[in-house]
């Protein structure tokens, strides 16, 4: 490959990496044509953009960025594949789901090796169930909003079913007479 196309592929790498603001650094070496066709569809499904890439161009994509961590770029060993995406804990669900069916083989792939979700930095595959467990900006505002609103639905509930029974015994005062 040219210098020219190594660096154009570089750019290329450095403009998908700041368009999306989570990546997943993974292996997934040893899976045959069926099951890396499934994981592209399933990633596609869920807005996971999925690319094999070199570890050597994306190390230089990955280094003109501050934010990322030098451990990062240590795992950039074998074959590597990058999970990009814009909610950060749906890879690692991905990832989990393709594990979870082949739990006999502790080598099973899609295995991560790397992962820069919110900002942080995290290393190796026992990261996984944590990084599945990451709410989503979105996810942490609906929460925050369901609380902020549970005490006011509890007082209307209160004084509604309170209005209610007062009604109904002056209802049955009034019937009496």
């Amino acid at each position: 490959m040219k210098k020219e196309d190594k660096n154009a592929v570089i750019e290329q790498l450095r403009e998908q990496i700041a368009s999306y603001s989570h990546f997943y650094v993974t292996n997934i070496e040893g899976l045959d044509a069926g099951k890396t066709s499934q994981l592209r569809r399933d990633c596609f499904k869920q807005s996971i953009k999925l690319l094999v890439v070199k570890n050597t161009l994306l190390k230089k994509a990955l280094e003109s960025n501050e934010d990322i961590d030098a451990t990062l770029l240590d795992t950039l060993k074998g074959n590597t594949a990058l999970m990009l995406c814009n909610t950060g804990n749906v890879p690692a669900r991905l990832i989990k789901q393709y594990r979870e069916k082949d739990k006999k083989n502790p080598d099973a792939k899609p295995a991560l090796k790397a992962a820069f979700v919110e900002s942080t930095t995290y290393v190796g595959a026992d990261q996984l169930d944590f990084l599945c467990a990451v709410k989503s900006k979105n996810e942490l505002i609906a929460d925050l909003v369901a609380l902020l609103q549970s005490p006011a639905k509890n007082v209307l509930g209160a004084l509604q079913s309170g209005g209610n029974t007062i009604h109904g015994v002056l209802k049955t005062l009034g019937e009496r007479e």
